[in-house]
């Protein structure tokens, strides 16, 4: 019989319950990488599915993922008159936070170009995608919100009409996407006392202006709407989307467009880099320093684990000697018992893991290589783990067990 077999029947329910605890150890480990594949993935997710050759953003910024941005809505046809561009779309997004049903609900909203863009590419759960251009909202099942059911944003009511799955943004908020019309609506939707006030105020700039004492008609125009005023312009966008047509030079269009002063123009790669960079970098390296804490604290733990193990049974090892056994017999004895606590502890991560990270509040995407990685990681441990037993178990000499 396998001797080290044997050695952990004799202590069987210690020795279950150390791996459990340290399979509870790596899956702390085995989450905090998920937990950052999971930022990762939420923070790119725009970015990959809307899926724009080029993005061009307000001057000087780093785009809509990174800071506020705020783009003229012209630029959209602009963008189109470039040669070698297939087509241009606008593209907001902002945060917002309602009392619903009792409870503060945060979503982040996206507008869709409608009618171009009709939600086609979401991963629907129920329900459909948009289908009229306003009071229709599709929104992810992490707000809690199911089809049907109707919210208030700004004045208006909104109709859930559909549900999807692991559309979440950076901040780990769900999506909310509506049409473009019905975003910038709740994004600058005001009280209808601080409109009285703004339209009071421009009336009365009008009034001290030789043009508004020669021109009475212009006090009349003042005290109109925003949006029905020609001197002031239209809501601004997020950033503007370009698809390119096929074969056509990036660098090329892109140039062209980098000549307007009043925008940066960006590639998607350099889009999905600068979030990256920005605000997930300090999360990346936050959760990277966990993860080597929790590392070297799981090899100490394991070694001191194998270590008593290896005290236990120093009677055992000497006489083992005495016998004639070589060491290369002993030092397979501890590696052994390393290797299947190592083995036992990484299976109970694995399979806790499954049923437990679904709860987490943030997404937590458990990859192959992620698996792999764990698994190198735990057999190094096993192997640095185990050291100190085997310098112990070296150093016994056979008569002790005659002592």
């Amino acid at each position: 019989m396998n001797l080290a077999i044997r050695d952990v029947r004799h202590s069987l329910g210690r020795f279950l319950m150390t791996s459990v605890g340290l399979g509870l150890l790596l899956m702390i480990v085995m989450g905090m990488g998920g937990i950052y594949a999971g930022i990762v993935a939420d923070a790119t997710l725009l970015i990959d599915r809307l899926d724009g050759d080029l993005w061009i953003v307000q001057r000087d910024t780093r785009g809509p993922f990174a800071e506020l941005s705020r783009v003229a809505s012209n630029v959209e046809d602009r963008a189109r008159t470039v040669p070698g561009v297939a087509g241009a779309r606008r593209f907001v997004t902002h945060t917002v936070q309602r009392e619903h049903r009792g409870r503060p609900l945060r979503m982040a909203i996206v507008g869709l170009a409608w009618p171009e863009d009709r939600g086609q590419w979401l991963p629907m759960v129920s329900g459909r995608t948009l289908a009229q251009g306003h009071y229709e909202v599709v929104a992810d099942r992490t707000l809690g919100l199911s089809v049907g059911e109707s919210i208030k944003l700004g004045k208006d009511m909104y109709r859930v009409v559909g549900v999807t799955r692991d559309m979440i943004a950076s901040g780990g908020d769900g999506l909310a996407l509506m049409t473009i019309a019905d975003a910038q609506s709740v994004q600058f939707d005001t009280v209808g006392e601080a409109t009285r006030l703004e339209r009071a105020a421009r009336r009365g700039r009008a009034e001290t202006r030789d043009l508004g004492l020669t021109q009475p008609g212009m006090l009349e125009l003042a005290d109109q709407p925003a949006s029905a005023i020609p001197a002031l312009g239209s809501p601004m966008v997020s950033a503007v989307l370009v698809n390119l047509q096929p074969g056509v030079d990036v660098g090329a269009v892109r140039a062209a467009m980098e000549g307007w002063a009043d925008v940066t123009v960006y590639t998607e790669q350099e889009q999905r880099e600068l979030l990256l960079r920005g605000p997930i970098d300090r999360v990346r390296r936050q959760i990277g320093l966990f993860r080597a804490l929790l590392v070297v604290i799981s090899g100490i733990i394991m070694a001191l684990i194998l270590y008593t193990m290896t005290l236990d049974k120093l009677h055992d090892i000497a006489l083992l000697k005495l016998m004639g056994a070589r060491d290369r017999m002993i030092i397979g004895l501890v590696l052994q018992e390393a290797f299947l606590l190592g083995a036992i502890a990484y299976l109970v991560a694995y399979l806790l893991g499954e049923r437990v990270f679904p709860f987490f509040p943030r997404r937590v995407i458990v990859t192959n290589d992620m698996l792999v990685w764990l698994a190198l990681a735990v057999a190094v441990l096993c192997v640095a783990g185990s050291s100190l037993g085997i310098w112990k178990a070296m150093r016994v000499q056979p008569n002790e067990v005659l002592g």
